[in-house]
C-alpha cells in the first residue's frame, strides 16, 4: 500500500513539475509575441552553432522547442540556439553584452574562466541580483586573456536545459599554436525529464539511474575468481558501508542523450578537413553531470591548451574532460579517410559522437565502449599496500552492530589491526569525541609547486549522518588519469593524459611561497544524496576569507567515492605539479575519488566569488563563497 501511495505521489509531482515547466514556456512565448503552438513546434537542432564576432553583443534568453530523442521538449536557448552561439572575442578588447531575459523566471549568464570584475561574474545572490523576466542586463569587461572558454546560466537548472555556449578569444599577438583550420566541439547531456524531476529522484533513491549494479552473474564470476569466502566477505563489507563499487555517475545514459554541438550520436556531427592539414579541436564539456573520456581511433592528439591556457604540447591518445573543463588538441590526419570523434561517459552508459571527415556524408566505425570500471579500496582513500586481503578472514568479524556511516576510517590503520576477536557491537562510538583527537601538523607548508606537506586532518563538522566516508590515506591524484583509464596503456596501448603531464607554456608569474594553506574536504552521504564541504552544506557555511594579494595553497581531499570537478571563480588555480617554474593555470580541477590535490591561488581579485563542484546536482551543497578583501 505504501508503494502504491508513493508511486501515486511521484506521478502527481511529475505532472505538477511538467505543468509548471510548460506554463513557463507559454509565458515565455507571450513575452516573445509567439503563440503556444509555435513554441511546441518541432525544431531540429542545427549542425553547428553559429559564430558571433565583435565587441558588442545582444543576447536573448528564450524557450525553444527541441527534439533530440524523438520526443519533443522545451530547452532554454540563447538567440534561439542550443548550444548557444559561439562568441569570438579578441584579447585586450572591451566587451559589452546586453542580455535580455524572455523567460518566466530569473536568469543569468556566467562567463566561465574569464577574469573580470566580481559584479560582472553573473552569479545571482553573490555578484549581482540576476536578470528578472522581461529585463535586460549589460555585462561589460576588458579581456586580459586568450583561449577556449564557455558561458552558461548560473540560475536554477537552466544549464541542464540547454543554456550554454562556447567562447573563443584570439590572442593579441601571433598564436603560438599553428593550425590550418579549427572547430569547437561542445559536449553536453540532455534529458527529456525535467531537471527538477531528476533531482527529486536522486534525493529519494541516489542510485535511481544506475543500472550497472552487481548481478547474479557477477556473483558467480567473483566466486569463480576469488572463492566463496572472499566473495562473501567483500560483499559484506560493501553492504555494511551502504556503498556500491559500481557507483561511478549519479545520472546516466538511462535518461541522458549525449550531444556533440547539439547533435545526438545518430545525427553524426561532422567536421571537414583536407589530408595533411593541422586541425585544432577546441573541446568544451558543458555537461551538467557527465564526465567524458575522449579519443579518436586512428589519430593521436597533441594537447596544446588546458582551460584556455597554452601548455607545452603533449601527445596522447585519450583524455578525460570533466564538466566545465576545456582542452585544445591538434590532430593531423594524413589519409583521406573519416575518423570518429568519440566521447564516452565515465560510467560507460552512453557516448557523444561526431566525425572528422574529408568529405561530407562519410563516417567511420563507432568503437565499442570500454569496460565499465569498478571502484576499489584506493578510491575509498584506504591504503591497502600493507594488507594481505587474501589472508584476512572477514567471516570472523562481528559486523552486526557496526554503523559504517558514523565510523571514521581515516584514523584506522587496517594493516596493523587484529580484528578477528573484536566485537564491534560492544563499542560505544557515541562517547568518542573525534574533535579532540590528536592530529599532528607539520610546521612547514611545503615548497610552492610541490604540494602540501601537512598531515590530513578531519574537523568535527565531518562527523555525523551528513558524511558517510572519510579518506584514511588519500593519494595524490596528480598522476592518476582516473577510474576506468588507469590501465589503458597496458590494455589498449593508449596513452592517457593526466594532470602531471601538463606544464604551462610560459613561466609561472607569481613564484612566491604560499603564506598559508586551506584544507577543504569534499564530503557527502550518497545514500541520502547530501553534498557538502567539510561536512557543511552551503546554506550553513561561513565564507572563505582571503586577503587581497596573498598567495595561498588550497588542498582538496575527496572524502567520497565520486569524481568532483571543482571550479573557483575569478582567480586562477595553479596546479602544483612538481615544476614550480611552469605551473599550469586552470579554472576547473578534477579531484579523484578518495584522493587529494593541491594548487596555489593568488588572491588578486577583490569581491565575492563562487567556489563549487561543477556537477549541477552536487553544487547546491558542495559550494562556498570566497571573499577577497
Amino acid at each position: 500500500m505504501k508503494k502504491i501511495q508513493s508511486r501515486k505521489s511521484e506521478l502527481l509531482q511529475e505532472a505538477y513539475t511538467r505543468r509548471k515547466f510548460v506554463t513557463g514556456a507559454v509565458a515565455g512565448g507571450a513575452l516573445l509575441g509567439l503563440n503556444s503552438s509555435s513554441i511546441w513546434a518541432q525544431v531540429s537542432p542545427e549542425l553547428t552553432p553559429r559564430t558571433l564576432t565583435g565587441k558588442e553583443f545582444d543576447l536573448s534568453i528564450d524557450y525553444k522547442a527541441v527534439n533530440f530523442t524523438g520526443q519533443e521538449g522545451i530547452a532554454t536557448a540563447i538567440n534561439g540556439s542550443v548550444p548557444a552561439p559561439i562568441l569570438r572575442w579578441r584579447d585586450g578588447d572591451e566587451i559589452t553584452l546586453r542580455v535580455s531575459n524572455n523567460l518566466a523566471v530569473d536568469s543569468s549568464i556566467h562567463w566561465h574562466g574569464i577574469i573580470l570584475p566580481a559584479n560582472m561574474d553573473g552569479v545571482p545572490g553573490m555578484s549581482f541580483d540576476g536578470i528578472k523576466p522581461g529585463e535586460t542586463f549589460e555585462y561589460q569587461f576588458t579581456l586580459n586573456q586568450s583561449g577556449t572558454y564557455w558561458y552558461h546560466s548560473h540560475s536554477g537548472y537552466q544549464e541542464q536545459t540547454g543554456m550554454y555556449g562556447a567562447i573563443v578569444i584570439d590572442p593579441k599577438e601571433s598564436d603560438p599554436v599553428s593550425y590550418d583550420r579549427e572547430y569547437v566541439v561542445v559536449l553536453s547531456d540532455w534529458s527529456d525529464t525535467s531537471p527538477e524531476r531528476i533531482y527529486s529522484k536522486l534525493k529519494k533513491m541516489s542510485h535511481y539511474y544506475n543500472f550497472n549494479e552487481r548481478t547474479v552473474g557477477d556473483l558467480w564470476q567473483d566466486i569463480k575468481d576469488k572463492g566463496i569466502a572472499q566473495t562473501w566477505n567483500d560483499r559484506a563489507m560493501w553492504n555494511q558501508m551502504r556503498m556500491s563499487d559500481r557507483d561511478i555517475a549519479d545520472v546516466t545514459g538511462y535518461t541522458y542523450t549525449y550531444l556533440m554541438n547539439g547533435n545526438a550520436p545518430d545525427q553524426n556531427w561532422q567536421a571537414i578537413f583536407q589530408a595533411g592539414e593541422k586541425v585544432r579541436l577546441r573541446f568544451i564539456n558543458a555537461g551538467a553531470m557527465t564526465i567524458f573520456d575522449v579519443r579518436m581511433p586512428g589519430l593521436e592528439m597533441t594537447v596544446v591548451a588546458a582551460d584556455g591556457q597554452n601548455i607545452e604540447p603533449v601527445t596522447i591518445d585519450e583524455f578525460r574532460i570533466a564538466s566545465a573543463e576545456t582542452y585544445d588538441v591538434i590532430v593531423e590526419p594524413s589519409a583521406n579517410t573519416a575518423y570518429t570523434i568519440f566521447a564516452q561517459s565515465i560510467d560507460r552508459s552512453g557516448y557523444a559522437r561526431g566525425t572528422l571527415t574529408p568529405q561530407a556524408g562519410l563516417s567511420a566505425a563507432v568503437p565499442a565502449m570500454d569496460t565499465r570500471a569498478i571502484l576499489g579500496h584506493a578510491d575509498m582513500g584506504m591504503d591497502m599496500s600493507g594488507m594481505d586481503m587474501e589472508g584476512m578472514d572477514h567471516s570472523q568479524m562481528d559486523m552486526s552492530g557496526m554503523n559504517m556511516e558514523s565510523m571514521d576510517h581515516s584514523e584506522m590503520d587496517h594493516g596493523q589491526m587484529d580484528m578477528s576477536g573484536m566485537n564491534m557491537e560492544s563499542m560505544d562510538h557515541s562517547q568518542m569525541d573525534h574533535s579532540q583527537m590528536d592530529m599532528p601538523m607539520q610546521s612547514s607548508l611545503g615548497r610552492a609547486g610541490f604540494g602540501s606537506s601537512n598531515d590530513i586532518t578531519h574537523v568535527r563538522s565531518e562527523f555525523g549522518p551528513q558524511v558517510d566516508m572519510r579518506s584514511q590515506n588519500p593519494q595524490n591524484g596528480l598522476n592518476d588519469p582516473g577510474i576506468g583509464l588507469r590501465n589503458h596503456q597496458q590494455l589498449y596501448n593508449r596513452r592517457v593524459l593526466n594532470y602531471g603531464d601538463i606544464k604551462s607554456l610560459y613561466p609561472t608569474l607569481d613564484t612566491r611561497e604560499p603564506e598559508r594553506e586551506i584544507e577543504l574536504h569534499l564530503t557527502g552521504n550518497m545514500s541520502r544524496y547530501m553534498w557538502s564541504m567539510n561536512g557543511i552544506k552551503f546554506a550553513d557555511a561561513e565564507p572563505l576569507d582571503l586577503r587581497y594579494g596573498e598567495r595561498v595553497r588550497i588542498t582538496l581531499i575527496n572524502d567520497t567515492m565520486m569524481t568532483h570537478p571543482i571550479h573557483l571563480h575569478g582567480m586562477w588555480s595553479e596546479l602544483e605539479t612538481g615544476d614550480p617554474q611552469r605551473l599550469p593555470r586552470k579554472h576547473t580541477i578534477i579531484v579523484q575519488p578518495g584522493s587529494k590535490i593541491s594548487y596555489l591561488v593568488t588572491a588578486d581579485a577583490r569581491g565575492s566569488w563562487a567556489y563549487h563542484c561543477h556537477l549541477l546536482y552536487h553544487m547546491m551543497g558542495m559550494f562556498r563563497e570566497v571573499r577577497v578583501s
